[in-house]
């Protein structure tokens, strides 16, 4: 068996086999206690008829054997049946009349081991006889018979008296007991699979709880697995926990450093940008700075996104509340301009991302659209595969196509007039690229600029 089979099919071909094994065994088992008793039964039939014979066998004055009464009660009474008996003396033989004309020879028995000796009488009890001994062998009419045959001695001379059945008597109900026993072997061995493959589910139910709790972790709908499990996962889920807790400690402490090494850099990085916009001399070497300290940050970034993507996926924010709260709060910013902000992004749809990096994304984009816009902003979404796509569309003037590439480039300004230092666009790009996802800039429909932004999808709340 493969080493990695299911341990559903593992339990159940090996339950399977055991169970087969068992009822053959079984069945074999019973059919020798069954023979045992059928042919015990004969046996007890048998010799019950040599000692009737025997108790009324005498010998007559000529020394011929004679019965005193009747003794072909059935089923010796029935012809060429296989139920003989017949008693052979020194002088004369005794044949039942189901015999007929023929004569009764058992197999030779002289070599056979005697049976042990009977135990002696106690008090006045008459002293026991000898036990017949069993022989099978063909008998008269080629029909097969199973033999008891018992040697006696009657008024001093030797007799033997032997009686015979069918093997059909022992085979016959053997055969019939064995048919219904395989018939209740099957209908147990049905049932004790039904059991198994119930136990085998409810065995494996705790497993695949853990299986959708893990899957839940991953998806962002809970922080950690339960803790109450059967005794056997138990230890396995707190070992998942910890490696849990152990992870976003990790990833806490690297994003940390990420963030100190942004905001050690982001003071420089508007210094060293205010003094490019002046044209002073030497600030073609300030611009070297610039594109240098950019590469650093996109680098540390870089590390900082494979470090997220190589680890469990924790994190889950909706996001239909973040939009609405940043409208909210540029509507009140910009109510000059009464602008009218659509969102159409529907409930419960979520991504898998850290709260404050939505923000920061949604934040930037949203700014910049109500910042140009005439008097429109809509945000959209649509569902793809594992990812989700943030449209954000205002009817403003737009880019063209040059000045798209620049505003994606870090501190590059479209507008002198309006504050800031040009690096908005560019950190919502490192951050969708830090979740394996992406910012695209295009015309909008609305006449203005679409930014669509790509993210990992955290699943159905």
């Amino acid at each position: 068996m493969s080493r990695n089979a299911s341990l559903g099919r593992r339990l159940m071909i090996g339950a399977g086999v055991f169970i087969t094994a068992a009822l053959i065994v079984s069945a074999i088992l019973i059919s020798f206690v069954l023979h045992r008793f059928v042919q015990g039964q004969i046996d007890q039939r048998l010799d019950a008829q040599i000692l009737f014979l025997a108790s009324m066998l005498e010998a007559d004055g000529g020394g011929n054997m004679r019965l005193v009464g009747s003794a072909d009660g059935p089923p010796f009474d029935r012809r060429r049946h296989g139920w003989y008996w017949q008693i052979s003396g020194p002088k004369n033989v005794l044949r039942s009349r189901s015999l007929e004309a023929a004569d009764l020879a058992p197999p030779d028995i002289s070599n056979r081991p005697l049976p042990p000796p009977p135990p002696p009488p106690i008090g006045d009890d008459p002293p026991p006889r000898e036990h017949p001994l069993p022989a099978d062998g063909k008998g008269p009419y080629d029909r097969m018979l199973h033999f008891r045959i018992l040697d006696v001695a009657v008024s001093g001379a030797p007799v033997r008296i032997v009686a015979s059945a069918p093997r059909d008597a022992v085979r016959g109900p053997l055969w019939e007991a064995m048919r219904t026993l395989a018939l209740s072997l099957a209908a147990l061995g049905i049932a004790l699979i039904s059991a198994m493959l119930i136990q085998v589910r409810l065995g494996l139910r705790p497993l695949e709880r853990l299986r959708q709790a893990v899957a839940d972790v991953r998806a962002g709908l809970r922080d950690n697995v339960p803790d109450a499990q059967p005794g056997e996962v138990q230890p396995l889920a707190a070992e998942l926990n910890a490696l849990l807790v152990q992870n976003a400690t990790n990833l806490e402490r690297a994003r940390k450093h990420v963030s100190n090494l942004a905001h050690g850099l982001k003071t420089p990085l508007a210094t060293l940008a205010i003094a490019l916009q002046k044209q002073t001399p030497g600030s073609e070497n300030l611009h070297g700075l610039v594109v240098l300290m950019d590469r650093r940050i996109r680098h540390h970034l870089g590390r900082a996104r494979s470090a997220a993507l190589g680890g469990p996926v924790r994190t889950r924010t909706a996001i239909v509340p973040r939009v609405a709260d940043l409208g909210l709060v540029l509507g009140k910013v910009n109510a000059d301009k009464a602008i009218d902000f659509a969102n159409h992004i529907p409930a419960g749809l979520a991504v898998a991302c850290e709260q404050q990096d939505v923000d920061e994304m949604l934040g930037n984009v949203l700014e910049n659209a109500f910042s140009w816009c005439r008097g429109k902003v809509a945000v959209g979404s649509r569902e793809e595969t594992r990812s989700v796509v943030l449209v954000v569309e205002d009817d403003g003037p737009g880019l063209s196509p040059e000045q798209m590439s620049q505003a994606m480039q870090a501190g590059q300004r479209l507008d002198e007039s309006s504050p800031g230092f040009g690096f908005g666009l560019s950190i919502t790009r490192e951050l969708a690229e830090l979740y394996a996802g992406s910012l695209t800039l295009d015309r909008s429909p609305l006449g203005g600029l679409r930014v669509t932004i790509r993210l990992p999808s955290a699943g159905a709340d």
